[in-house]
Parts: C-alpha cells; sequence; structure tokens
C-alpha cells in the first residue's frame, strides 16, 4: 500500500482543508500512510517535498496552482512520484490532467493509479543557460508545470493578487479588465527554436498546459507529454477585440481569430521594447526577457 506525504499550503482555505481531512480519511481507511506537511512558504514546501522524496513515496502538493506547480518544480528530475489535490482557486494544471474533484474519486486514483511522465517546463537565465545546454534532460533554472506568460495577462495576475476585495475568478476578471484598460502597445521578440518573430501583441504565452487564469483554455493543442510548448500570441488589436478574444478563452475558440498566432517549439525567449513583467502557473513576477524551454517526460505524476 503507497505512503503518502501531503506537503500542504495553509492558505488555500477552509475548502482545502475540508478536501484534506475527506481525502485523508479515505486513504488511511484504504491502509494507507499519511503524513502531513504545513508549508511556511513556497521555499518552504520545496524544503518539505525533498525532504519526502528521499525518503520514497508519493509526494502529494495540497493547494491551488502556485503551490502545485512549486511542490511539482522540486520534485522534477528526481524519479519521486508526485499526486496533485486540487484545493485552491484555479486549478488549472489539474484540470488539464482531467483528476477528479470529489475526494473518494481523487483517493481511488492516488491509491491505484500508475504513475506517467509528464514535460516541464524549466525557466532558465544567466549563467544556466550553459548548464542547459549541456544538460538538456536536466532542469536548470526554475521549473513550471503550466504556462509561462508575458503581457496584460502578468499585469491582470499580478492585480489578482494584490486584490484586498475579491477573491477566485472575479479577481482575475477584474484584474484583466483593469490591465486591458491601462495597457499600451509592445512590440515583442520572440525567438522560438533560434528562429525570431517581432510582433506588437498583447500577451505572449509558452504553454506546456492548455489552462491558466482559473480555467481560460489559452492553448487547447496542449499537451503535456509531446515535448513541445505551444507558444500563443495574442496580437495588437483594438481593445473591443480583446474583450472578444478574452471570452472565447472559456471554450478556446480564440485561435481561430486572425489576431491570435499559435507557434511550436522547444524553447522560446521573450523579450519586449520597454519593462513588462511575466509570470508562472500564477507565481512567479518578474521582469522580461525570460527563456522556457521544454523537459520532456521530467515529473512523474498519478493521473
Amino acid at each position: 500500500m503507497r505512503q503518502f506525504t501531503a506537503v500542504v499550503n495553509p492558505s488555500a482555505g477552509t475548502g482545502g482543508a475540508s478536501v484534506l481531512i475527506r481525502l485523508a480519511r479515505l486513504l488511511r481507511e484504504a491502509g494507507a500512510g499519511l503524513e502531513v506537511e504545513y508549508s511556511r512558504g513556497l521555499a518552504h514546501a520545496r524544503e518539505i517535498a525533498h525532504r519526502a522524496a528521499e525518503q520514497g513515496g508519493v509526494v502529494l502538493g495540497v493547494g491551488g496552482d502556485g503551490m502545485i506547480g512549486c511542490v511539482g518544480g522540486a520534485l522534477a528530475g528526481t524519479g519521486a512520484t508526485f499526486g496533485i489535490v486540487p484545493a485552491g482557486r484555479g486549478n488549472d494544471f489539474a484540470r488539464q490532467l482531467g483528476l477528479p474533484a470529489d475526494p473518494a474519486g481523487l483517493a481511488e486514483l492516488l491509491l491505484h493509479a500508475e504513475p506517467r511522465p509528464v514535460d516541464v517546463i524549466d525557466v532558465i537565465s544567466g549563467a544556466a543557460r550553459d548548464t542547459a545546454r549541456a544538460h538538456p534532460q536536466l532542469i536548470a533554472g526554475t521549473a513550471v508545470l503550466g504556462s509561462v506568460y508575458a503581457g496584460v495577462d502578468a499585469v491582470a495576475n499580478r492585480n489578482a493578487n494584490h486584490s484586498r476585495v475579491l477573491r477566485g475568478k472575479a479577481s482575475y476578471t477584474f484584474g484583466a479588465v483593469r490591465a486591458v484598460a491601462t495597457w499600451r502597445p509592445v512590440e515583442y521578440r520572440i525567438t522560438v527554436d533560434g528562429e525570431v518573430h517581432e510582433r506588437r501583441a498583447y500577451t505572449v504565452v509558452a504553454a506546456n498546459s492548455g489552462f491558466y487564469g482559473f480555467g481560460r483554455h489559452i492553448a487547447p493543442a496542449a499537451r503535456i507529454d509531446d515535448g513541445l510548448l505551444d507558444v500563443v500570441i495574442i496580437r495588437h488589436a483594438p481593445r473591443r477585440l480583446f474583450f472578444a478574444v478574452m471570452r472565447e478563452l472559456e471554450d478556446g475558440s480564440h485561435v481561430r481569430r486572425p489576431e491570435v498566432e499559435v507557434l511550436r517549439g522547444r524553447e522560446v525567449r521573450i523579450e519586449a521594447d520597454r519593462g513588462l513583467p511575466w509570470g508562472a502557473d500564477g507565481e512567479v513576477d518578474e521582469e522580461l526577457p525570460v527563456t522556457a524551454r521544454i523537459v520532456p517526460g521530467a515529473l512523474n505524476v498519478l493521473m
């Protein structure tokens, strides 16, 4: 019977605690062992994940996309088995995997599913580039599960994270409207596998998973095991058209618009003509430029 170590984000709220309590009872009733560790932040969560991986067993990430990406990223390249307990606001990576939302279905999966290798994004900079070139199968920088995005969505995500009133999808929707309303055109330089593409755009997304931003299907054709990034570019257009694209993100139909371009490759570098934030899995908040490359099969996930 499997042994589990759950790395929990305490700020996931009462919903996360409720899911974990019911899931823990089902796992233990089935004869599985379960230890629960509460993190004091993302750095501490990575430490717990590393320690749990060294002890063997399955490491569970309990929380939203930030915590899932943190714990999964810490395990990438280690050979450890990762399980996901979606208990946050967006749960976008869990949505991509098609994980059950109810504790009973999730317990059944965690107890009996076989681990499958999935791709991971390696976000690299500076000296890490030399390591990445020399060792393409290793994580040289920061491991990301879902996507790296630079532009109006990164600004929207920053607005949502800083919101003191709204929560969940409402915070992101309001953050996006505010970001678009104050947006100024940006000239991007996007290099995909060495080929340069210059575009005036609202955003550039390098996607491993198809979902981001609380269920928005930004890259409908993205696959987590194909060894490629789907690079989605939403080119500049009148704001009214961008708001239409935002609505179409719900079902992925935006990719049929001429303003939306999708490229594919193993590595992408995103640069811009002015300072612009980039984000990843809802948490990272830094400034361009950024380089992201895919590391195939770097993480073993119960799915």
